[in-house]
């Protein structure tokens, strides 16, 4: 027995009709990509250690970190500093340093800066030490490049054999537009931009693909149930069909991520910022999107199958009769009345 919930994010037999603003959402989106493409160069990503390269340094100290002592500290020994800031409590400081020609000079860069931190802060803790030399930074940076270049190409192939090409092309497109809102998001806000990025990357591309998924099954349903029915009004029909669950998934996925991206700290909260942005971008792009390029790659290819064929004529082969024509039957007209006869 069919149990309906108690709850419904949309009422049931909502007719919205979402290619109304097609071209709007079309235009929005492209302003969007064009600026986070403008902002990937200038001001650009803050690249994390793995792609930029240095030596990244986690330190504790005894009370309220003091900023200009640990400049002064580091300025004394002379190892190209890059940035310090604030990490977590009061009491705790990353310091980034420049990357050093060989592991040796490194282990003798941060041996140094531990004796300098020490006498300018007396119980200084270093808590964690990372160093990546430039050559392993820029290796790391063109796989992950690669990693992304292969996930795209993958989810084109996937969904061109399981639907049409229309439909791949729809959805690759969407998830380029939606990775270069995520990057721009990342320049704007500057979070770290490290492997850990990359991977919040691809997970909102797994995510986005799957949402757009739903909706595309339901497009290629409805076009073997109504085999009349416009395609304009097909999809909104079919957007609005898949609309609870589209919204329902969303809305867990987002209220999960939200207390990592608030309480998570600084190792996990970037991640999980990028992945309440890409679940916002996703959602929205699979209906205002995926769906517009859709219509507009399929409105005259995915209906031509369903155009009524003429049925030929039966010619009667030679020494065959052809069987005659039905007969209509006859109708009775009513006799005139005969006159009374007059005496």
């Amino acid at each position: 027995m069919f149990i309906r919930p108690l709850f419904r994010i949309v009422p049931d037999g909502t007719r919205i009709q979402f290619m109304r603003g097609r071209i709007m959402g079309l235009v929005v989106s492209a302003v969007l990509s064009t600026a986070s493409i403008v902002l990937f160069f200038y001001p650009g990503l803050n690249l994390g250690i793995d792609f930029s390269g240095g030596i990244v340094m986690e330190v504790r100290t005894p009370g309220p970190t003091d900023f200009t002592k640990i400049r002064a500290a580091l300025a004394s020994e002379h190892v190209g500093e890059q940035g310090v800031q604030r990490f977590g409590d009061a009491d705790q400081v990353l310091i980034r340093l420049q990357s050093q020609p060989t592991e040796a000079a490194t282990q003798q860069a941060v041996s140094r800066i531990r004796v300098a931190l020490e006498k300018a802060e007396p119980g200084t803790k270093v808590m964690r030490t990372d160093a990546v030399g430039a050559s392993v930074s820029a290796e790391l940076f063109r796989d992950g490049l690669l990693a992304l270049g292969i996930s795209l190409l993958m989810i084109l192939v996937y969904i061109w054999f399981r639907f049409e090409w229309q439909f791949a092309v729809g959805a690759v497109v969407t998830l380029i537009l939606d990775v270069t809102k995520a990057v721009g998001f990342l320049a704007l806000t500057r979070i770290e931009f490290d492997l850990v990025m990359v991977a919040s990357i691809l997970t909102v591309i797994g995510y986005s693909t799957n949402d757009k998924v739903v909706v595309y099954d339901r497009v290629r349903e409805n076009l073997r149930k109504y085999k009349t029915m416009p395609l304009r009004q097909l999809i909104d029909l079919s957007i609005n069909e898949t609309l609870n669950r589209t919204l329902g998934t969303s809305m867990t996925v987002f209220l999960a991520s939200l207390p990592l991206a608030l309480f998570g700290g600084a190792s996990i909260s970037g991640f999980a910022w990028v992945m309440l942005f890409g679940i916002v971008v996703g959602t929205s792009s699979s209906i205002f999107i995926a769906a517009p390029i859709l219509l507009f790659l399929g409105e005259n290819r995915l209906r031509r199958d369903n155009a009524p064929t003429p049925t030929p004529a039966v010619k009667a082969s030679p020494g065959i009769k052809a069987p005659p024509a039905p007969k209509a039957p006859a109708t009775k007209t009513p006799s005139a009345a005969k006159a009374p006869r007059v005496k």
